[in-house]
């Protein structure tokens, strides 16, 4: 089984920063793309941002110039540098990858536990 190990939310005013990180832990044969996601209350998941393992980013129009989205393929790792957040940034950041445990089989697509992002003054 993969798990993914979600850290770096919490508090922040208008206009700070925060950094979110994400590792994939388990038998792991190989990662495909890794992102996150976000869900406000009373809201429905939305992309924030994606990466292939050949780094290739995509970030949600309301992440342009304020979010980016990196990893490290030895760690199995994928952060999200949020700048500028605003209070509509507030949500439950989700990690997502693709992954597979063993040569010969298919990706599986894996979601983290959720970490909290409040911004509020």
């Amino acid at each position: 089984q993969v798990q993914l190990v979600e850290s770096g939310g919490g508090l922040v005013q208008p206009g700070g920063s925060l950094r979110l990180s994400c590792a994939a832990r388990g038998s792991i044969f190989q990662m495909s793309d890794m992102g996150w996601y976000r869900q406000a209350p009373g809201g429905e998941r939305e992309l924030v941002a994606t990466i292939t393992k050949g780094g290739i980013t995509n970030v949600a129009d309301s992440g342009k110039g304020r979010f980016i989205i990196s990893r490290d393929n030895a760690k199995n790792t994928v952060y999200l540098q949020m700048t500028s957040l605003k209070p509509e940034d507030a949500a439950v950041y989700y990690c997502n990858a693709n992954a597979r445990q063993h040569i010969g089989t298919g990706f599986v697509n894996y979601w983290g536990q959720g970490t909290q992002v409040t911004v509020s003054s």
